[in-house]
């Protein structure tokens, strides 16, 4: 099938693109057989992480989303896709109708909901109805050019010394032509979108920016859609596939939560690293591929080399460009700032006229801890808005956990206190798998909660329990 780059096809869409992302295949099949009488060019996938290497390689001009898909959530899968290209339009389809679930597609930008089973002729008008629309706003943009970056450094706000030392530091880098990039910092500092600013401001800003969660695909995929395969290289690899990283050549790799990478892996990207050289899974052949690499943790790697869980190697070759972003509560006068940004954003996606936060409203908020950081306060900032009932956000606007001020946190023991560390030693690996055992057992299965407990991701705690073997008793949350 033709496929075309999107800066060279420019605004005509006399033959549209349309990526399909739909498990069930006769349902998948259908409609793809159909969209293609009509006129359009059509790539169908089964799957969440095929469908996102496809819109990696070449930006569509449509995407068909399934709401139930096999290795991901389709409203997650949506919200992922609406971040890395906010303008693509999208239609939700799902045979699981219910107000709740359309209303929250809508909110998190889908352009159109459709409910199976459809007929296909109404489908077209749905899909036509999109395409439509982006023709027109392509044209009202040749009027009206935009600035070329979705990413500018105006994304990066602040005028704490910490965050202008960090925004110095990015802009730098951005220009150069560093390789490897470490991105450090809690949860919801930021990291994701200080490596779209370095991307976006620098020389491969024309090429593929690929987004991959090192504890979102499973450990025995992981290999396969990184580096690729060849055809025959395991039992259903019926034809060869490109990996994550042939399709970025020339563009950035952001390889985020790089601490909880599988050991075996680590070995290859350490390999990858140093030659720039790559080998599909069951290959012969040796494929350069030129990528900056920009890795991110909210974990401490140097501990995780000390403990054994990450090679020391790739540290080191990780480590040259070292950023560490700071958490919200080291930098409070920034909170003003970044809360007039988000009360902003909700007001055009709210239709709201809310004008500010109210000076006592503020002053709690800027004496909280804020452990969720920048992405914790934008939450806020939503939810607020939706229940606002002045122009100004106050105190009663706030939920009650801003507005109790917490205890000085009490020293706790030593957590190594109670473990006993005997003349042969322990093994580290089940002391973490008790841990893991007893959090999902003290939250009924609750992996969110339990993950909260040990201080680390939902995802991370995911890892941990396939790592280990466990059951998964929580599906839900």
């Amino acid at each position: 099938m033709p496929f075309r780059d999107s800066a060279a096809r420019g605004t005509a869409l006399a033959q549209p693109f349309i990526i399909i992302i739909e498990d069930d295949v006769g349902v998948r099949t259908a409609l793809a057989r159909s969209l293609e009488q009509h006129g359009n060019l059509v790539r169908a996938c089964a799957t969440a992480s095929e469908g996102m290497a496809h819109l990696q390689s070449i930006t569509p001009d449509l995407v068909l989303l399934d709401y139930r898909l096999p290795d991901a959530d389709g409203l997650g899968l949506l919200e992922q896709i609406r971040r890395q290209w906010p303008d693509l339009p999208i239609i939700m389809m799902t045979g699981y109708a219910n107000v709740e679930t359309a209303v929250k597609a809508m909110h998190l930008g889908a352009s159109d909901y459709v409910s199976k089973p459809f007929d296909l002729e109404q489908m077209l008008i749905v899909v036509n109805k999109a395409l439509e629309a982006k023709r027109q706003r392509s044209e009202i943009r040749q009027v009206e050019p935009e600035p070329y970056a979705p990413f500018g450094f105006d994304r990066l706000m602040g005028r704490s010394p910490q965050m202008l030392e960090i925004i110095h530091l990015l802009r730098h880098l951005a220009k150069s032509e560093a390789r490897t990039i470490l991105l450090q910092g809690e949860s919801g500092t930021g990291k994701d979108l200080a490596a779209k600013v370095i991307h976006y401001n620098g020389p491969r800003a024309e090429r593929p920016f690929m987004n991959i969660t090192c504890t979102a695909l499973p450990e025995p995929l992981l290999e396969s859609e990184l580096f690729g395969h060849e055809r025959g290289a395991f039992t259903d690899a019926r034809q060869q596939k490109l990996g994550l990283f042939e399709l970025a050549d020339g563009g950035t790799i952001f390889l985020d939560e790089i601490g909880d990478m599988p050991a075996a892996l680590q070995a290859k990207l350490l390999r990858f690293l140093e030659e720039k050289m790559l080998r599909r899974v069951g290959g012969i052949k040796d494929i350069h591929v030129d990528v900056c690499i920009i890795a991110a943790t909210n974990r401490v790697l140097r501990a995780l080399v000390e403990q054994g869980e990450f090679r020391e190697g790739l540290y080191y070759r990780l480590n040259i460009f070292p950023v560490t972003l700071p958490p919200l509560r080291e930098r409070p006068e920034d909170i003003p700032l970044l809360a007039e940004f988000f009360i902003a954003q909700y007001n055009r996606e709210f239709h709201k006229e809310v004008t500010g936060i109210d000076k006592t409203a503020m002053a709690v908020m800027q004496a909280y801890r804020w452990p969720g950081n920048v992405r914790e306060l934008r939450n806020l900032i939503e939810r607020a808005m939706l229940m606002a009932r002045g122009g100004l956000l106050t105190l009663a606007d706030l939920p009650t956990e801003l507005k109790t001020p917490a205890a000085p946190p009490a020293k706790a023991a030593n957590p190594a206190a109670g473990i006993q560390l005997g003349p042969e030693g322990l093994d580290i690996r089940e002391v973490e798998r008790e841990l893991v055992v007893k959090a999902l057992k003290a939250t009924g299965g609750n992996q969110s909660r339990a993950a909260a407990l040990l201080k680390m991701s939902r995802d991370q705690l995911r890892y941990r329990v396939r790592k280990f073997g466990l059951k998964a008793a929580d599906k839900g949350n």
